[in-house]
């Protein structure tokens, strides 16, 4: 989950603050037992985020919709919101799945998308522009039809998402299609440079949370123009026209 923020003295007379929540795939640069894990957070916040804005990271490694709150994690960024939203513009994305459908989570499709309403309305009644993400692709193929592609393991997970924001009259960036049919367009070789090891197709290296943040960035881009006019959110522009064109991306300068 993240948390940016837009200054308000230049977006509508005030600063832009953005946060992000969400579970693994948006999480810090988190060490535990010696193994380092990425999500596209990081990469987001580091690479898009411009003239005035910033934000925090709230993701971490195994969270659901459930322990997020029940940590305390939710409550820490609620408060966070309230507490800047005098001299920021509030936004935070919301991205979970890849944990709540873990048959050891027992979190059903209905409740999963009952929690992500619940945060939406929570969110925003805090003060904050909340937008829900709908959940990273693993890199996971299939060569059924001669044609490698990605597996829709997260199909049930990305309606869900979709059907809550609708719900809740929530904007929501489609980062599973996204992600998908850029991984499809490159293949798996070039997809699995992006692992955070060579076995991991869900988390990602350093390259991998700079590209996929920077999807994230294009999309909040599309839904929320105004942003970008007024240079919040700046992607990069051989990353945005490879990523459209379905060329393979490499940050330059990350070896």
């Amino acid at each position: 989950m993240i948390l940016a923020v837009l200054p308000r003295r230049l977006a509508a007379g005030r600063r832009k603050y953005h946060g992000v929540g969400y579970n693994f795939s948006v999480s810090e640069y988190n060490c535990k037992a010696d193994i380092w894990w990425w999500g596209w957070g990081d990469g987001f916040l580091n690479t898009t985020l411009f003239n005035g804005a910033s934000g925090r990271n709230y993701g971490h490694n195994g969270a659901t919709t459930v322990s997020f709150r029940a940590g305390g994690d939710w409550s820490e960024v609620l408060n966070t919101v309230r507490s800047v939203k005098a001299d920021y513009s509030p936004f935070v994305t919301i991205q979970f799945g890849h944990n709540d459908q873990k048959p050891t989570a027992n979190i059903s499709l209905d409740e999963y998308t009952k929690n992500l309403e619940d945060f939406v309305a929570e969110a925003s009644d805090a003060g904050a522009t909340p937008i829900l993400v709908t959940p990273l692709s693993r890199r996971n193929y299939e060569n059924s039809t001669g044609k490698p592609a990605i597996i829709q393991s997260l199909s049930n997970e990305t309606k869900a998402t979709i059907t809550a924001a609708r719900r809740s009259d929530a904007i929501y960036i489609n980062l599973n299609k996204r992600s998908t049919d850029y991984l499809n367009a490159i293949g798996p070789e070039k997809a699995y440079t992006y692992n955070l090891n060579a076995d991991d197709r869900t988390h990602l290296n350093l390259g991998g949370s700079i590209v996929f943040g920077g999807i994230v960035a294009e999309l909040i881009g599309i839904y929320r123009p105004e942003l970008k006019g007024q240079g919040f959110i700046h992607v990069d522009e051989e990353l945005e026209s490879d990523i459209g064109k379905g060329i393979y991306y490499w940050p330059r300068g990350i070896n």
